[in-house]
C-alpha cells in the first residue's frame, strides 16, 4: 500500500466510514461481476457485494495486510456466494411454467440465469488479470460462458474464475478458500475438463460488438420480430440454432422447432412485440414490450439476448424477470 492508502486504513479502522468507502468503492463493480460469474444472478451478486462489504468493514481490524485489500475482498466474496450457493440448493429449480408450449427438442437441467447490463461492465476499471488467467474479459461474461460455469460445482466454480478469469495462482486461491494448493489443482483440472464440454468449440466468431455486420443483422431480427414475420427470424439463424429461457427446462434447437415455438407465442401474445435495443453479457440484446391493445400502452415482457455466430445468430436466450430492466436503463413502458 501506498503512504495514502495506509492514512485512509487506519482512518477506516478508526470508524471512519468516508475513508472506508474510499478504499473499497473502487472494487465494488468488480465485485459485482466477479458474485455474477459465480451466482449467475446480478441481482443475487449486489445483495452479496453488499454482505462483502458489510463484512469487510466489521472485520478491517483483523486485515494484517498480508494480500493486497483487493485479493482480501474477493476472498470474502467467493466465500458469501459459496455461502449463497449453498442455501440456494434449497431454492424451487424451476420458474413459472406455460401452458401446453410446443414440444421441446429436449430438456434441460433448469438453471437460476439472468443477464449482465453491458452499460455495468463499462464502469469497472480495465485491470490487467494475473498470470494464471485463461479468458479474455469479453469472453469470460458472454452466455456461453457464464451458463457453463453454473453447471460446475460450487468450489470448482469458485476456483476456475479465480484463476483462469482473474489470473491468481492456485496457492492464493487456497489461502482465499481456507484449503490445499493440491485440492486447488484437482478443483481447477476437474472444472477445466468440464468446461471444454460445455463450451461450443467450433462456433463461427461473432462479429465485434457495435460493428457494421454487427449491426446490419440485428435490426433485420428486430425488424422481423416487430413485424411478427417468424419465417424471417428463422431465416436469420444458423442451423442448429439454440433458444433457451432460464430457469424452464426446455431447449428448443434448430429451425423447425423454433418456428413452432415463436408461432405459439405469437398466438399466445395476439401482437408482435415491440424492442428497445440494449447489450448484455457484450451481446446484443432488446428490452421486449407487449402492447395493449386497449390503451396503446406496452409493458414489459421479457429480456432478449442474441448469440451471433457469423453472419447469423446462433443462439436466442429469454429472460421473463422483467425486474432487471431498471439495471439496463430501460423504459417502465412504451406509449403508443
Amino acid at each position: 500500500m501506498t503512504v495514502t492508502e495506509d492514512t485512509t486504513l487506519a482512518r477506516a479502522r478508526a470508524g471512519d466510514d468516508e475513508a472506508f468507502r474510499a478504499l473499497t468503492d473502487p472494487y465494488r463493480r468488480e465485485l459485482q461481476l466477479h458474485c455474477y460469474r459465480i451466482l449467475g444472478s446480478m441481482l443475487d451478486a449486489e445483495d452479496l457485494v453488499q454482505e462483502t462489504l458489510l463484512a469487510s468493514w466489521r472485520g478491517l481490524a483483523a486485515f494484517e495486510g498480508r494480500s493486497s485489500l483487493r485479493s482480501w475482498l474477493y476472498q470474502i466474496a467467493t466465500n458469501r456466494c459459496l455461502n449463497a450457493l449453498r442455501a440456494r440448493s434449497r431454492r424451487p429449480q424451476e420458474g413459472a411454467g406455460m401452458a401446453d408450449p410446443p414440444r421441446p427438442t429436449r430438456l434441460i437441467e433448469p438453471l437460476w440465469l439472468e443477464p449482465y447490463p453491458d452499460a455495468l461492465l463499462a464502469s469497472i476499471p480495465d485491470g490487467s488479470p494475473g498470470p494464471e488467467a485463461r479468458y479474455e474479459a469479453r469472453e469470460s461474461v458472454e452466455l456461453a460462458f457464464i451458463t457453463a460455469l453454473q453447471h460446475l460445482p460450487p468450489r470448482q466454480r469458485a476456483a476456475l474464475v479465480l484463476s483462469d478469469v482473474l489470473g491468481y495462482r492456485a496457492a492464493e486461491i487456497a489461502a482465499m478458500l481456507d484449503t490445499g494448493e493440491t485440492s486447488v489443482k484437482g478443483a481447477l483440472q476437474r472444472a477445466r475438463a468440464a468446461l471444454r464440454d460445455r463450451l461450443p468449440a467450433d462456433r463461427e466468431a461473432a462479429p465485434q460488438p457495435d460493428s457494421l455486420a454487427e449491426r446490419e443483422l440485428v435490426a433485420r431480427f428486430a425488424d422481423a420480430v416487430q413485424s411478427g414475420d417468424v419465417d424471417d427470424m428463422v431465416a436469420l439463424l444458423t442451423g442448429d440454432a439454440l433458444l433457451t429461457m432460464p430457469p424452464l427446462p426446455l431447449a428448443y434447437e434448430g429451425h423447425a422447432a423454433i418456428a413452432a415455438f415463436l408461432r405459439y407465442g405469437e398466438d399466445r401474445r395476439g401482437a408482435p412485440l415491440r424492442l428497445v435495443p440494449t447489450r448484455a453479457n457484450s451481446q446484443p440484446a432488446f428490452g421486449c414490450y407487449l402492447p395493449d391493445a386497449r390503451t396503446g400502452v406496452s409493458h414489459p415482457r421479457g429480456l432478449m439476448v442474441l448469440t451471433l455466430a457469423g453472419e447469423e445468430i446462433a443462439a436466442v436466450t429469454w429472460f421473463g424477470d422483467v425486474r432487471v430492466f431498471g439495471h439496463f436503463g430501460l423504459p417502465p413502458t412504451l406509449l403508443a
